[in-house]
């Protein structure tokens, strides 16, 4: 017979399997108390009635004649017959052993007796566990055949009696447990129904939703302890509803961007077949040349975007020195064509960095493309980075024709451009920001110290 794991079964079982060995266990601890407690019940009563078998044949004695009489309560001794359902034995003897009365190879007790102080014991006496009392009491004559002053008096019985009633106590003990044990799962099985019943209506209530509908769920009438997993899967159902916007905007505006090459390009093909003019149909294909680098450009910035919202973040070690020179190289043909004073500033040598090196090398690679390409040219762009306790942050900073507050505020979202920007798609900054709120950071654009264009800067924390 197979197990399921206990994580794979329901709440109500492992409730069941948590509270079974519990309640079995109080039940297997209450029924060895009651045992105990018999036999200790049992032993004092059937212990009373044997002190008393011994204090009456003490009552009895008599020395009277200067020898040792006994005159045995029958009548009591039926009873206690009765009683102890087993033979009774008994002796009565001088504390020197000369005189002696009864059986005599009695188990001696096990310590010393005192007088009017009664010792209970238990022996073997012919093969038969036996229950003793020993009874040392004081004589009012002293014997002839004896110089002892005090009288022994052993009262035997078997144990049978008190072992079966013992047995009978805890067989009806263990019959009113177990039928406790039986109410009492049945009960918490009533009452784990019960507390359950809001958790199977809310469980209905999802479970009927449509594929589309991210709705809070409404949590009244659940238990305070469940409340927190509603208001956490609520969250989630917003998080997931942004994302399902974010993505829908997405989709939209990237078709509507591919769209517009894609118009382009078959315009200015159409027109390149109309042409005869070689020179004209030279000038067709080059600015279809052109239009396809711009498709292609914006077809990466997309996959990138995406990938930077759909892919985990592959944390590693990096040195931001390495990162800023092979970006810079990257696009340094770029800004001797436009004769632009490309260059790198630090602070310190070397930083060691902590972040998914690849999307951060592309966020770099944006800030920095986009500072080349609206620079003017013979303009100044330079790249920075730095690092300290709480972070780190890289930053492209050039003196191009800058941007208005209005358009600080705005650029960073998605397909926005500045009216200065007019050839971009609006990606760039865009998929910087979204790489540094993916590391836990943030994108800021402000003015120079100079007064004039951009300062891009991405910093996240070192505890992404």
């Amino acid at each position: 017979m197979r197990w399921k794991r206990p994580e794979l079964s329901s709440l109500r079982r492992r409730l069941f399997i948590l509270l079974l060995p519990v309640l079995a266990t109080i039940t297997v601890a209450e029924l060895w108390m009651t045992r105990h407690d018999a036999l200790d019940a049992a032993n004092a009563a059937y212990d009373r009635s044997l002190l008393g078998a011994a204090k009456s044949i003490a009552a009895n004695i008599s020395t009277a004649s200067g020898g040792l009489s006994v005159e045995l309560p029958y009548r009591m001794f039926e009873f206690f017959e009765l009683t102890a359902s087993g033979q009774i034995h008994f002796r009565v003897a001088t504390s020197d052993g000369l005189v002696e009365i009864g059986s005599a190879d009695l188990p001696s007790p096990p310590n010393v007796l005192k007088t009017d102080l009664p010792v209970f014991y238990d022996a073997t006496y012919f093969g038969e566990s036996v229950r003793l009392v020993a009874y040392l009491t004081a004589l009012e004559h002293p014997l002839t055949q004896s110089s002892s002053r005090t009288v022994l008096i052993q009262v035997a019985e078997g144990t049978r009696s008190r072992k079966d009633f013992s047995r009978r106590f805890v067989a009806r003990a263990a019959l009113r447990d177990g039928l406790i044990f039986g109410i009492t799962l049945l009960c918490a099985a009533l009452v784990v129904a019960v507390a359950l019943r809001p958790l199977a209506q809310l469980a209905r209530q999802v479970g009927a939703r449509r594929l589309d509908d991210l709705t809070p769920i409404d949590g009244a009438g659940l238990p305070a302890e469940v409340d927190p997993l509603v208001q956490a899967v609520n969250q989630q159902m917003q998080r997931t509803q942004n994302l399902t916007v974010q993505q829908r905007e997405f989709v939209d505006d990237a078709s509507h961007q591919l769209r517009t090459h894609l118009t382009t390009l078959q315009m200015q093909a159409d027109y390149a077949m109309g042409e005869h003019d070689a020179d004209l149909i030279k000038q067709a294909l080059a600015a279809l040349r052109t239009e396809i680098v711009r498709a292609a450009h914006t077809t990466n910035q997309l996959l990138t975007l995406a990938r930077s919202d759909s892919t985990a973040l592959n944390l590693q070690e990096f040195e931001l020195a390495e990162l800023v020179r092979e970006v810079a190289l990257r696009l340094m043909p770029r800004a001797r064509a436009k004769s632009i004073d490309l260059g790198v500033q630090h602070m310190q040598a070397s930083a060691l960095a902590v972040g998914d090196r690849a999307l951060l090398r592309e966020a770099l690679l944006n800030l920095l493309a986009n500072a080349v390409a609206y620079t003017a040219e013979q303009g100044e762009v330079t790249v920075m980075f730095a690092a300290d306790a709480l972070g780190w942050s890289l930053a492209v900073i050039d003196n191009g024709p800058g941007l208005t507050d209005a358009e600080r505020s705005m650029l960073g979202q998605r397909f926005m451009r500045s009216h200065n920007h007019g050839t971009g798609s609006g990606l760039g900054l865009a998929i910087a920001r979204a790489i540094a709120e993916k590391h836990g950071g943030v994108l800021r654009l402000d003015v120079p110290a100079e007064g004039r264009g951009l300062h891009a800067s991405l910093w996240w924390p070192r505890t992404s």
